[in-house]
């Protein structure tokens, strides 16, 4: 385990066709996006994610929480919880949600803004959207203001 402040964690914005992955060294602060996992209806190739885990040995794995504007939660987020503890089952890695609200449509924008044409089913935006939901749980252990 590496010491605080200096853990390599790994993100995930999870979805049902396609988890955004991303990662990051605490120390740094700065998160960079990886190739987005496939999904079935929520369920990645576990190997795949097994093969992320050999390559990158996270000392934490964060999980973007799509809560409901009013603080409610909602299916996905029922869905994404079960993600984090299947992730933590697996792999032996500790696993927190982070409050995802806005990263996707951020994203997007961000895409955009970087010429991408729209169609975010070709042009995935999960990877930013899993650099937006990490760099924001960084921010917060910082006490820093969210991304």
């Amino acid at each position: 385990m590496t010491a605080m402040g200096q853990r390599l964690i790994l993100g995930f914005d999870f979805g049902t066709r396609r988890i955004g992955v991303a990662v990051a060294n605490e120390l740094i602060g700065k998160a960079r996006e990886l190739p987005a996992l496939p999904a079935r209806d929520g369920i990645p190739d576990w190997q795949q994610v097994a093969s992320l885990v050999k390559e990158w040995q996270p000392d934490l794995f964060v999980v973007g929480l799509p809560l409901n504007m009013d603080d409610s939660e909602s299916v996905m987020s029922t869905r994404a919880r079960k993600f984090g503890k299947r992730l933590y089952g697996r792999f032996g890695v500790p696993c927190e949600m982070a409050d995802e609200r806005g990263s996707t449509r951020e994203a997007k924008t961000i895409a955009k803004q970087a010429g991408h044409r729209g169609n975010y089913r070709a042009e995935s935006v999960d990877g930013i959207a899993a650099v937006l939901i990490l760099e924001s749980w960084l921010a917060q252990q910082e006490g820093l203001p969210s991304a």
